[in-house]
């Protein structure tokens, strides 16, 4: 028997900040994924790899999603899949299934690639494979190959982490232990290369230090001499886990400075980095002000205006919404699903100083068929935009590259732009990834 799941209510779907759970303001349930593109999922995380090679061992319903992303990239030929089909689960090894699939496509290749990245998925953990046989099968096959353990498993994110956090950990697990230069840094987490004028990388350069990220690397070997870093900086929290990892076996130093908005958390940022690297902290009382009359600025052009915003543009959405309401700007929404841990301090100010922010989910079945018009609302994010249906909106996810003070200021600079230039929300919020081809 059918059962409705929604309607065109918004009760099961929103609900005021004062009267949210935490951190799951909504109980879990069926989930909806709109026609929104998010931030870098598995296929573009290994795409920053290079020279790297990607095979996905699943079932063909499962590869739609990854397939189209590989191919709006313009990757295609660093993408293959091993297609498992029913008979094979039922009669066959799965082991050697994955084996001889992989090995297949390797041999078909017109090079051996340097590196390998290999998902198994829900299927290996529900049959109980052998992974550590298959890995090392395939290494014994191809030994001048690294294989790159991943896993597309989506059904254990609930209680277990998620596919881009494992991912993330075993790219760095290959990386080889060096003898350390004290003037060189990892930069390690964003997915897009850090703005050159945050004070992140400004200090650092300063300081006569070599910088090093993935998405600025152009080799192989360039990723491998991660390993010769004295210090890793994490700024993006599904990085923190192989990072620390990472910075363990290697016995290295780690910071983690993620991008903030509160300037009290950004001062300490500052001061611990600067301790750190030895170089001095900038002036910050001139940085705070100027983000004040950029602030000041903004919110005298955008006025009453409401303002949605959500998590896919910044991983501290609570603390944007915050640090924008302290500034006169009407936050009336944020789109988020679970709250960061990060975030409870944010959280429980909004709740008594703004309860009546509302909390809206993005991925329950009611938002499919929730009545959407055409707003004049400035949204931040794609998610926002998209459940706003506005053509003010700025264009951003996982921070778009930018930190501390002069984060605050490029996001001034993008919700005025917003505010004064329509977008085609169609034409861009469908798009899979910032970097794709496809993406303007």
């Amino acid at each position: 028997m059918l059962k409705r799941i929604g309607n065109h209510a918004i009760d099961d779907t929103a609900v005021r900040i004062a009267e949210a759970n935490y951190p799951q303001p909504k109980a879990w349930t069926l989930e909806y994924c709109p026609p929104v593109y998010e931030s870098w999922n598995i296929v573009h995380i290994g795409m920053l790899l290079p020279e790297a090679h990607q095979i996905y061992v699943c079932a063909d319903n499962c590869m739609r999603g990854v397939t189209m992303t590989a191919a709006e990239m313009g990757q295609a030929d660093r993408f293959h899949c091993v297609i498992i089909e029913e008979k094979d689960m039922l009669y066959t090894n799965l082991e050697q299934i994955t084996i001889e699939g992989v090995s297949d496509i390797i041999g078909k290749l017109p090079a051996h690639p340097p590196a390998v990245l290999v998902f198994t998925v829900c299927v290996h953990h529900f049959l109980g494979s052998d992974i550590d046989y298959i890995y090392r099968e395939l290494e014994k096959r191809f030994p001048d190959i690294t294989f790159i353990r991943c896993w597309m498993d989506p059904v254990m994110q609930k209680n277990h982490r998620m596919p881009d956090v494992t991912e993330r950990a075993a790219m760095l697990d290959v990386v080889p232990q060096a003898e350390p230069e004290p003037k060189t840094v990892n930069i390690l987490g964003a997915d897009l290369p850090h703005d050159a004028d945050s004070e992140l990388m400004s200090m650092l350069r300063g300081g006569g230090y070599r910088v090093q990220e993935l998405p600025r690397c152009s080799t192989y070997q360039d990723f491998l001499s991660f390993g010769k870093a004295a210090l890793n900086i994490v700024t993006y929290p599904s990085f923190l886990y192989g990072a620390e990892q990472f910075s363990n076996r290697l016995g290295r130093d780690m910071l983690y400075l993620p991008p903030v908005f509160s300037y009290e958390e950004i001062d300490r940022e500052l001061e611990t980095l600067a301790g750190a690297v030895g170089v001095p902290v900038p002036n910050t009382a001139d940085l705070r002000a100027e983000c004040e009359r950029a602030l000041a600025q903004t919110q005298a052009l955008v006025g009453d205006t409401p303002v949605y915003l959500d998590y896919i543009a910044h991983t501290r959405p609570l603390g944007m919404a915050r640090h924008l309401l302290e500034h006169g700007f009407r936050v009336e929404r944020v789109y988020i699903d679970v709250i960061s841990a990060e975030e409870e301090t944010d959280f429980q100010w909004l709740r008594h100083n703004h309860p009546d922010l509302m909390l809206f989910s993005t991925i329950r079945p009611k938002m499919r068929v929730l009545q959407r018009s055409e707003s004049n609302a400035l949204a931040i994010g794609p998610k926002a935009a998209y459940y706003a249906d506005t053509a003010h909106f700025v264009n951003m996810v996982e921070a778009g590259g930018t930190w501390g003070y002069t984060g605050i200021l490029k996001l001034c600079e993008r919700m005025r732009d917003a505010f004064c230039r329509q977008k085609d929300l169609r034409d861009h919020v469908i798009r899979k990834g910032l970097g794709c081809e496809s993406l303007i």
